[in-house]
């Protein structure tokens, strides 16, 4: 950043030159997405968001470029001076994305969540987007509903709530009742995210590779790639079906999981009706407290869940914030489900990578360091494995190091975490366009539950690991035996497997007993009996 404002800001004004010729082009080739409602809307003209988007990016540049200028490096008002070009920066970045909307937003919602990887200025402020996303009016609903489906919404419902229950980046959920009694929600997207993503994407494209320009640790393609790759997946809700489909069937043997059912019959590529179900969000510890249920049971079973997903299947639920999972008690059982929405986008790993980060995850519990360079650098980490470790487990080297299943987390630790994000973000940037493309969403499914477990209290809890080294245990089992014909050789594998899970299992007991009223009394004993002798 030690760059002449004068030197440094000629290439960027012509790239605003270039970007607003472009603006030209973009506004003739989207038109004006007016509707047959006649509705129109400043957002409408591809010329009012390639120019908002354009200006926002030059005046962050410049701030950064102007306000860090003269100040020295590594000096404490250095680090004030930034921390306030981040806040101002982060602020207007979240401005755009309410204005632009749609791919915005999503991309915005991404960059808020990756709370251990970003500076705090930017995750805080971006997190807004997941609860102040933009609501499209009925008129506009009723429109895409009678353009998909033929019908008038009274013709297809007895009900139909205006207000949505919630309203997303890409679309907007409404509770209705069909004419045959159910109950349902249903899904509806935005009408013009459609026509706008891919001019939208291809923006964004130009933005980060003109910054990169002027500041070439800024190493933000990945985003742009990961966001040029998913959205069109998203967009389609017949693919979110299927998914969700996919996954109840995968998770079955769970009877506290639960994912609504699709209603085929009247769902469409823009409007998608799934059975209603209703609860609290899983980090909203006061409604678990009034309704009697365990938080650590859901931390657990969360964990065990997402385990099992990452580790055994390769088939990730991608977007776990507070909004997409929720909590019951189901008052005739009295047993607590988790329900799960939202499925438009799952990450498939592949089992090379899937092995890899199995064994990864073993080295970080077992604090073995050798294997954890190793499958680091598999991954694509090269040197920056320690920084590649402490990403992934938003813990300290030194936690690493240590163990990070022996030492809870202090809030030391993750303000330390938290600020060596700021620190070291050439590097993390670096690392995130070196890694494996299946590891970005991985990153943000991580920090999304470590948010989950961080409002529940139960972070780093014992039993996250234990699960967490189960589901490692068996998905290489699992692998080797099928690689091998020999039936001796997968007796051998069968029997580590087995023992390995005992041990697991005994130590559990242990931890159990330890923190039961009877460990207690067993200390207290052997502690009396040592002082006796």
């Amino acid at each position: 950043m030690q760059i002449s404002l004068h030197v440094a800001f000629a290439p960027m004004a012509r790239r605003a030159l270039k970007l607003a010729s472009f603006a030209t082009v973009a506004t003739a080739s989207t038109g004006f997405y007016l509707y047959s409602n006649k509705h129109l809307d400043p957002n409408d003209f591809g010329v009012v968001r390639v120019g908002r988007a354009v200006t926002t990016t030059a005046v962050i540049t410049f701030d950064y470029l102007t306000s860090l200028r003269n100040v020295p490096r590594g000096t404490e008002e250095y680090d004030s001076v930034k921390s306030q070009v981040h806040l101002r920066s982060a602020k207007r970045l979240r401005d755009l994305c309410c204005a632009n909307r749609g791919t915005f937003i999503k991309v915005g919602q991404h960059l808020g969540a990756l709370d251990y990887l970003l500076p705090e200025e930017y995750t805080h402020t971006l997190k807004v987007l997941h609860s102040q996303a933009p609501q499209s009016s009925l008129q506009e609903i009723e429109q895409v509903i009678q353009e998909d489906l033929g019908k008038e919404i009274n013709e297809l419902f007895i009900s139909f709530e205006e207000a949505p229950l919630g309203a997303a980046s890409l679309a907007q959920v409404h509770k209705a009742v069909l004419q045959d009694g159910r109950t349902v929600a249903v899904k509806v997207q935005h009408p013009k995210v459609q026509a706008q993503s891919s001019k939208d994407i291809l923006l964004m494209e130009i933005l980060v590779s003109a910054v990169k320009q002027i500041f070439p640790d800024f190493e933000f393609m990945w985003l742009v790639e990961e966001a040029k790759k998913n959205l069109p997946l998203e967009l389609d809700f017949l693919n979110e079906g299927r998914n969700a489909e996919k996954v109840a069937h995968m998770f079955r043997c769970f009877d506290f999981l639960k994912v609504p059912k699709i209603y085929w019959e009247l769902s469409t590529r823009r409007v998608l009706f799934m059975e209603f179900m209703e609860g609290g969000q899983v980090n909203d510890k006061p409604y678990m407290e009034k309704n009697g249920i365990n938080v650590n049971e859901i931390s657990c079973n969360l964990g065990k869940l997402y385990s099992e997903m990452i580790f055994v299947n390769g088939f990730v639920h991608c977007d776990p914030h507070p909004g997409n999972v929720l909590v019951k008690k189901c008052p005739s059982t009295g047993k607590t489900h988790i329900i799960l929405l939202d499925h438009g986008l799952y990450q498939v790993l592949t089992d090379n990578f899937r092995l890899d980060y199995c064994q990864l995850w073993q080295a970080l519990i077992k604090a073995d360091v050798k294997r954890v360079q190793k499958y680091s650098q598999r991954l694509g980490a090269g040197d920056l494995y320690p920084l590649f470790a402490c990403m992934l487990t938003a813990r300290s080297w030194q936690s690493v190091n240590r163990g990070i299943d022996r030492l809870p987390v202090t809030s030391k630790e993750d303000v330390e975490i938290r600020t060596d994000a700021a620190a070291y973000l050439p590097q993390i940037t670096k690392l995130l366009n070196n890694v494996p493309r299946q590891m970005l969403l991985l990153l943000k499914t991580n920090d999304l539950l470590r948010g989950v477990e961080s409002a529940l209290q139960t972070r780093a809890s014992a039993s996250s690991f234990l699960n967490m080294s189960r589901c490692c245990i068996r998905a290489v089992a699992v692998y080797q035996r099928g690689k091998n014909d020999s039936l001796y050789r997968k007796a051998q594998i069968s029997l580590s497997e087995a023992l390995s899970l005992w041990q697991i299992s005994l130590y559990e007991l242990f931890l159990r007993l330890k923190g039961s009223q009877l460990g207690n009394w067993v200390t207290v004993f052997l502690s009396w009996m040592h002082h006796s002798s």
